[in-house]
């Protein structure tokens, strides 16, 4: 531990490049946590829109990652690390830029297109900064390094929930009705509220392009450095040697499960508030709540990657997984605030796993970390599938979030996060199993 202790986390050479690489993370969790309020945001602008076909948002914005992440891996090593970023970004900022037809039309599907390309070019983003990360510096602090450099991803998504409230959520006409309200107006008002709604949803998106093109110039002209040479093996000895790595295949299971587990906390939240709004008379903003689970996450991750100075890295993602499966039972069983503090909590639990898992499964690889990268990418697809599942919950007795009480006094909207639970139990085994492996 004491050799550890001395090793640097970056050394000093490589400093400037870990900090513009270290910016990009922060990109994608604008972008990240920017779109979770928007399957809120939808149902209300579009309150013809099921709760499962609100959800489609998350499954279009994560099904990005899915679909492009092994074309990013091939692209980056065939070419470069630099080549692949900068195309990620040409793709980020075309996604963005799409929301402008998309608010123009009116039409709900080409917004779920838009927010696909701009995963797309976040599957490069993060198919190349993650490897590229873990390569700057020894192998020893690898996977510290990697928890450093996602600890300024929360930065991003704390800016991203800031920009939806204050600039959507906030400025939505349609929210300032109640039901009964909205369904008496006028046709001819409905159109000017949706229109000036669609309007309020894109502009972020339109501004953040912007940003994206920005921060592109500047890489553009970065000397990026230069990783070590691998010998490259060929694609089919690749993807053998990573299917028969049961460490690594693990690790994308759990990683699809930790991600699916985030996105549902992070975006039903806001349907929970609204229920214990709607059931004890209340007026909370759920905004400030997943802001303070935002703040959370991002001091759990600081105060983790200080602990792993000491502790085992699996070890700690086991004992992290334990208190994120306690506080999603209390999410559950509980109601009114302390069910809500439950749900806020999670998220310090949840701070490690990503980087952790990540670090974990692609220790001591060597050309097919390329390769393994794009699968542990591949892996945030879990975002797009479980938020869809979670959403066909509090479909089960109507549009609202509390019309079956499951056991008799569980709303469904509470029971549906038993899915974030099981999750953050898988991760919690992989901490365990992978655990068990280092002590030998």
């Amino acid at each position: 531990m004491n050799k550890l202790k001395n090793i640097p986390v970056v050394r000093k050479e490589l400093l400037f490049p870990f900090i513009i690489i270290t910016s990009l993370f922060a990109l994608w969790g604008i972008a990240n946590d920017l779109t979770n309020p928007m399957v809120s945001a939808f149902k209300k602008v579009m309150p013809e829109l099921s709760n499962v076909q609100a959800s489609l948002v998350q499954f279009a914005f994560y099904f990005g990652y899915f679909f492009m992440a092994l074309p990013a891996a091939l692209f980056i090593r065939k070419y470069s690390y630099k080549s692949g970023i900068i195309l990620g970004l040409i793709l980020y900022a075309t996604g963005a830029f799409l929301f402008y037809p998309a608010a123009a039309n009116e039409e709900f599907n080409y917004f779920l297109i838009s927010l696909w390309v701009i995963t797309c070019g976040l599957a490069f983003l993060e198919t190349t900064s993650n490897p590229l990360i873990l390569m700057m510096g020894d192998k020893e602090t690898a996977t510290q390094r990697l928890n450093l450099a996602q600890a300024f991803n929360p930065i991003g998504s704390l800016s991203g929930m800031i920009i939806a409230q204050v600039f959507v959520i906030g400025a939505l006409r349609s929210d300032d009705y109640t039901t009964e309200a909205y369904n008496a107006l006028s046709s001819e008002e409905l159109a000017v509220i949706r229109e000036n709604d669609l309007g309020v949803i894109s502009l972020p998106y339109i501004g953040l392009g912007v940003l994206v093109l920005a921060i592109m110039a500047i890489i553009v002209f970065t000397k990026m450095p230069k990783t070590a040479k691998e010998d490259k093996m060929g694609l089919g000895e690749s993807f053998s040697k990573l299917f028969a790595n049961k460490n690594y295949v693990f690790g994308v299971i759990a990683q699809a499960f930790y991600v699916g587990a985030q996105i549902m906390c992070w975006t039903y939240i806001f349907q929970y508030v609204d229920n214990i709004n709607e059931t004890f008379g209340m007026e909370l903003t759920a905004t400030y709540f997943n802001v303070v689970a935002m703040v959370s996450f991002l001091i759990g991750r600081w105060i983790g990657t200080a602990l792993m100075k000491t502790i085992n890295p699996s070890k700690l993602l086991m004992l992290f997984g334990i208190g994120g499966v306690i506080c999603a039972a209390g999410a559950v069983l509980l109601s009114g605030m302390p069910g809500l503090i439950s749900l806020v909590a999670i998220s310090v639990f949840m701070s490690i796993m990503f980087p952790t898992i990540y670090g974990i499964a692609l220790k001591d690889m060597g050309d097919e970390a390329k390769i393994g990268s794009a699968g542990l990418v591949m892996a945030i697809v879990g975002g797009a599938l479980m938020p869809v599942l979670q959403g066909s919950i509090l479909d089960w007795g109507g549009s609202g979030f509390s019309d079956v009480k499951v056991l008799g006094f569980i709303p469904e909207v509470n029971f549906s996060f038993i899915l974030p639970l099981i999750c953050l139990a898988v991760v919690a085994l992989y901490g365990f199993t992978t655990y068990k492996l280092s002590k030998k």
